[in-house]
């Protein structure tokens, strides 16, 4: 009986309806307080590596909108380092110690191979996308294990969201990301994203690494992995564009 009870219990708490499997996705890739971490991207063409870059990610949500505002360090190569990127609202700059100067920049924009600038800032999908379930089914994971899947359609519903429109799987009984696609405003297909290596960090099970292929050449593969997940406090004075000509690298 306590078993049958715990069971009921347990299937009572499992979202079922589109937006709130987002949300607890969402939940599960990002710490709900203040955080930083550090992000390395690998680029490899046909099996081979080409390029890499590292970078240190600060974030934090603005309770206002349910959305975080990122600050992100370039820590390599060398070329690149202590220049910054900044989102907050709809908007994200690009700064460059040595010219001074921030620009206005698109989410769009490859940052590094198949990765984008929107993909390395925080995001909550279930803020910006309007979900609906097109089916449960099974579907293979980044270790090609089958996982029974919600797939779940999200339409962009507020602006400058870095894709249109977004197919993702989510674990029916976990809610962990499993797998997603990412479309142009035209319906192509830009990339196909799988989150795996989940391991404890700030209290939760999360996806330490997005393996990205490229929408038209699989041979094209760039993987972003996450470590070093630190609770923070993060000053306010860091998502403020005037101030990233200020900013001083820990």
């Amino acid at each position: 009986m306590a078993a049958a009870l715990w069971s009921a219990a347990q299937a009572a708490s499992v979202p079922t309806d589109a937006q709130s499997i987002l949300t607890a996705s969402d939940a599960i890739r990002n710490p709900a307080e203040p955080f930083s971490l550090t992000v390395t991207l690998t680029q490899y063409t046909d099996g081979k590596q080409t390029d890499s870059n590292a970078l240190q990610a600060y974030s934090r949500i603005d309770p206002s909108s349910g959305q975080f505002r990122s600050l992100i360090r370039f820590e390599a190569p060398a070329r690149d380092v202590n220049k910054l990127m900044l989102k907050t609202g709809n908007d994200l700059w690009f700064f460059d110690p040595a010219s001074k100067a921030s620009i206005r920049i698109s989410p769009q924009q490859r940052l590094l191979g198949q990765a984008s600038n929107g993909d390395v800032v925080t995001v909550n999908f279930a803020q910006g996308y309007k979900a609906r379930i097109e089916n449960e089914e099974d579907v293979q994971d980044g270790d090609r294990q089958t996982r029974r899947a919600y797939k779940l359609a999200l339409a962009e519903s507020v602006p400058d969201m870095t894709y249109n429109s977004v197919e993702m799987w989510i674990d029916t009984t976990t809610q962990r990301p499993i797998k997603a696609r990412f479309f142009s405003d035209s319906g192509k297909l830009l990339k196909t994203a799988f989150y795996r290596r989940y391991q404890e960090q700030l209290g939760a099970l999360r996806p330490t690494e997005i393996v990205i292929i490229d929408g038209l050449n699989p041979n094209l593969v760039t993987v972003m992995r996450y470590a070093d997940f630190t609770s923070r406090q993060i000053p306010d004075s860091w998502f403020q564009h005037d101030f990233l000509p200020s900013f001083q690298p820990e």
